[in-house]
């Protein structure tokens, strides 16, 4: 069963074993809320990059073959430019973005819940050793729960509304 695309090729499910980051959680927000801080900047980057580092969005047109450009800068003064295509977007449902260097597939599934909203966030590698430098280098895993936790804390100050 195919399941996945990664670049131009399609991908089953076991080929993700030990290739993919995942988090899911119900954020107390509505979905329109939720989806506003993943396609405005305004929103993005007061949630955007792990806990010390703060964005600066210099491109994003949130639509299916555009460019995402944009800039972490470190506690360490350290400047790291980000660069992704939007794959597909379904709105108030999904975002799937390639990123590059490194390189990755991920996509953002949003479902309501009553009241809440259920984000389950995936970025997908294309090897399990480009998967394991990313996270033992740059702790993607770690960086990805504080991004979600960001996110939640952010849209609980209801500054999306």
């Amino acid at each position: 069963m195919i399941v996945g695309i990664f670049g131009d090729r399609l991908m089953s499910k076991e080929n993700y074993k030990g290739k993919e980051l995942c988090v899911a959680k119900t954020i107390d927000s509505p979905l329109g809320s939720v989806w506003q801080a993943w396609v405005n900047p305004e929103h993005l980057v007061h949630w955007w990059a792990p806990e010390g580092f703060t964005t600066t969005v210099r491109k994003m047109v949130v639509a299916e073959g555009e460019e995402w450009l944009l800039t972490l800068h470190g506690p360490d003064g350290k400047n790291c430019p980000n660069r992704a295509i939007y794959k597909e977007i379904v709105p108030l449902k999904k975002i799937v973005y390639e990123h590059f260097n490194p390189d990755f597939m991920a996509t953002a599934v949003f479902e309501a819940d009553g009241n809440k909203t259920v984000l389950q966030w995936t970025m997908l590698f294309e090897t399990v050793e480009l998967f394991d430098i990313v996270v033992k280098t740059f702790k993607a895993d770690e960086g990805l729960k504080q991004n979600v936790a960001k996110l939640e804390s952010y849209l609980l100050e209801g500054t999306t509304k």
